[in-house]
């Protein structure tokens, strides 16, 4: 994994070059202000001061400066130094005339993020390091890349090198790290204590079978928060068997374990004052002679009885017995992460996660955080007028609808019959993937909504 703590550091006088931020606004003030032999480098260069632009400029002596093409010079955002961080020569850079790097930092060291571990001859490493004058801003900025790139590895290594197993031990180093209690639930006592959770792994091979991992930490006198996250760490659509376009990218599909995961390491780094449990239930939905079938039955953890419409609607049942674990010990909240629906991708495409939430305040608050740290997402409704597209024949719900409306909306309204009443809750369909690179942003897997469900806790939970 990148070590970002390398790539943005506290500015201690080290020799660095000036990075100057320029919009088309302010771009002729700075062009007639340069000294000639700067102002004729930047005209080969094509610099206008647009956004991703850069042009090396020379300065006293042997030493060279950077101008950096941005939208709103005022207004720096996360990504607008990303394009430029790319492309840089090695070395030590510093913000010039605007004062500190602020959001952009995130950029710049998530544009030196790579995924090489399967690469025989990886790309030589040349570190850009941005400098900043307040320390503390560095520790968090490196943090949330770090988190960040977390997802990124997690989502992106294949499915058989991050089975059930692989996945548990990413959290089991994570729980480590933090001092945190560490707790993995499979065989029988999976079984027995979360039924659908079995049933949905069980044709896996035993080396890739189904267990519900945990992670406990912080001061029980705190508030207790979940965090949940779908760890279905391939998806074969089981018996109701997905087309070979359809399963390519199902290496994601544990991609709200990972969300989930990097959300609660973020917590336990910062300290905030809660009691944290997270919880991942983590399958591969195979196939074989003992998979569970369209029509079967399945008794819940929580004790209702769920009919398969579609044995490929099964992250919703994995997160059923995860979440009914999760509200057993009355936390103040509940946040799950899921790559739940493809419905979701046709309403809101791949940038956007769908967001759903059974308490206004606590929506208002996200969606304020999402707005405030650039992470965007979108309310959807929870429509209690289309629980009965849920109905069953013979059980107490069905686990897919036969009209293929609403997808998104159906399968959330599944979740919150395991979500105890009066529970603030939070569910993010999330598409945890990036199907075309942008700066700083790597065509792979991707966290969307992690700093926007981050910003919610610290505003939540100061």
């Amino acid at each position: 994994m990148i070590d970002c703590s390398t790539l943005y550091v506290a500015d201690r006088g080290q020799d660095a070059h000036d990075l100057h931020i320029i919009d088309k606004a302010g771009f002729d003030a700075w062009l007639h202000g340069l000294p000639a032999p700067a102002r004729a480098a930047a005209g080969p260069q094509r610099f206008r001061g647009a956004a991703s632009d850069f042009a090396i400029l020379p300065g006293e002596g042997d030493r060279w400066t950077v101008a950096v093409g941005v939208a709103d010079a005022s207004a720096l955002t996360p990504w607008c130094l990303a394009a430029a961080a790319e492309r840089l020569p090695e070395g030590v850079y510093r913000m010039a005339g605007v004062g500190d790097p602020g959001p952009s930092a995130l950029g710049w060291m998530l544009a030196q993020y790579r995924f090489d571990r399967y690469r025989s001859s990886p790309d030589p490493v040349r570190d850009r390091v941005l400098l900043t004058r307040q320390p503390s801003h560095a520790a968090d900025m490196v943090r949330l890349a770090q988190a960040t790139a977390l997802v990124r590895d997690l989502v992106n290594t294949p499915a058989a090198d991050m089975g059930p197993a692989e996945l548990a031990d990413a959290v089991e180093k994570v729980a480590k790290a933090a001092g945190a209690a560490f707790r993995v639930t499979g065989g029988d006592s999976l079984a027995q204590g979360y039924p659908m959770i079995s049933a949905v792994g069980r044709a896996a091979t035993p080396a890739r079978a189904p267990r519900l991992i945990e992670l406990e930490w912080g001061d029980p006198a705190n508030p207790r928060i979940a965090i949940v996250g779908k760890g279905v760490c391939f998806d074969s659509g089981g018996l109701d068997i997905k087309p070979a376009s359809g399963m390519l990218l199902m290496k994601k599909d544990m991609g709200g374990a990972a969300h989930a995961l990097a959300l609660a390491q973020l917590v336990m780094q910062a300290r905030l004052p809660v009691r944290l449990h997270l919880l991942i239930p983590a399958v591969e939905n195979a196939i074989s002679a003992d998979a569970f079938r369209p029509g079967d039955v399945l008794t819940s953890r929580a004790g209702l009885h769920v009919e398969i419409g579609n044995t490929d609607a099964e992250g919703r049942l994995v997160l059923a017995d995860a979440l009914t674990r999760a509200g057993e010990d009355k936390p103040a909240l509940i946040v799950d992460f899921a790559t739940l629906t493809g419905a979701a991708r046709v309403a809101l495409g791949p940038d956007l996660p769908a967001l759903f939430a059974n308490d206004d305040s606590l929506a208002a608050v996200f969606g304020a955080a999402a707005e405030g740290v650039a992470d965007p997402l979108w309310r959807m409704p929870l429509w209690s007028g289309y629980a009965d597209m849920l109905k069953s024949g013979i059980a107490d719900i069905n686990n897919a609808g036969e009209s293929g409306f609403a997808g998104a909306v159906t399968a959330a309204l599944f979740l919150q019959r395991f979500v105890p009443a009066g529970t603030p809750w939070a569910h993010l369909d999330t598409f945890a993937w990036r199907p075309a690179a942008k700066p700083g942003r790597p065509k792979g897997g991707e966290a969307l909504g992690l700093r926007a469900a981050w910003e919610m806790l610290l505003r939540r939970f100061p």
